[in-house]
Formats: structure tokens, sequence, C-alpha cells
């Protein structure tokens, strides 16, 4: 009895150390990301373009797991700002493609930048062996999520 008190105190801890560490980083990003006057969710956006310039609105809202609506608002501001522009598909006119304007582009390199000085200082102190376990353990832990939630038995 006393090893499975102790697995479910292992299982707590483990879930809340997951969602605190989400939580920390999704708040330090944004404090980041403050003064390029962007927010967390414009920058998947614009770092998803980035990787699959001319993106339909409906495969970035597959991408960013978010609704068509939602990914319409992020495209309406970015393009008022002049970051994007959405441009009807050529062979299916009630698509839109969303492309990078070139003003975007200095913007996404200043974000990688602050992304990378950001989880320089996360990471600070760790190990290879230990983030290459890390990265093991959640990719593991992100499998078997993905195949819990695919399974007919829910």
């Amino acid at each position: 009895m006393a090893t499975e008190a102790h697995s479910i105190d292992w299982e707590l801890r483990l879930g809340f150390l997951i969602h605190d560490v989400s939580r920390l980083r999704r708040s330090a990003f944004d404090r980041c990301l403050k003064p390029l006057n962007v927010t967390r969710s414009q920058w998947w956006v614009l770092a998803y373009l980035s990787r699959e310039d001319g993106m339909t609105q409906s495969q970035l809202a597959e991408e960013l797991d978010l609704g068509k609506v939602a990914v319409g608002g992020l495209i309406d501001r970015l393009e008022k700002t002049g970051l994007v522009r959405r441009d009807a598909d050529a062979s299916d006119r009630r698509v839109n493609r969303v492309f990078l304007e070139p003003k975007s582009k200095q913007l996404i390199a200043k974000m990688r930048k602050v992304s990378h000085r950001l989880n320089e200082q996360i990471l600070d102190g760790l190990t290879d062996p230990k983030l290459e376990a890390a990265a093991t353990t959640l990719d593991a832990m992100k499998r078997n999520l993905l195949t819990y939630l695919q399974s007919s038995d829910i």
C-alpha cells in the first residue's frame, strides 16, 4: 500500500511540475516578447509561416490547435500591423493563404534571439545527458497522451 501512495504522490508531483514549468515559461516568454509588441499567439503564427510561408488559414488553425475564427483574428491583427498578408488561393478563391511581409522577417529574427536567450536561461546548468533524458521522457509521455486521445476507449 505504501508503494501505491508513493506512486500517487509522484504522479501528482510530476503533473504539477509539468504544469508549473509550462506556466512559468509562458509568463517569461510573454515578458520577453512585450518590448517587441508581439503576443505569444502572434509569435506562433509568424514562426509557422517562417517555416512554411503561404499556409492556408485552415492549416494554421490545425497546426496551432486553435479554431479558425481565433486564427482569423490573429491574422487580422498581424495584417493591420503589416506583418502578413492574405491572398486568395490560385486554384480555390474561397481559400486564403497567409504570407509573411518583408517587415516580418526582421521581427522574426529578433524573436528568435529573444527565444534563444530565454531558452539558455531556462536550461542553465543542465547537462546534455539530463536534457536528452528529459526530452526522451516528455516525448514518450506525449506519445502516450496522443494514443490515449485517439483511442476509442474514452
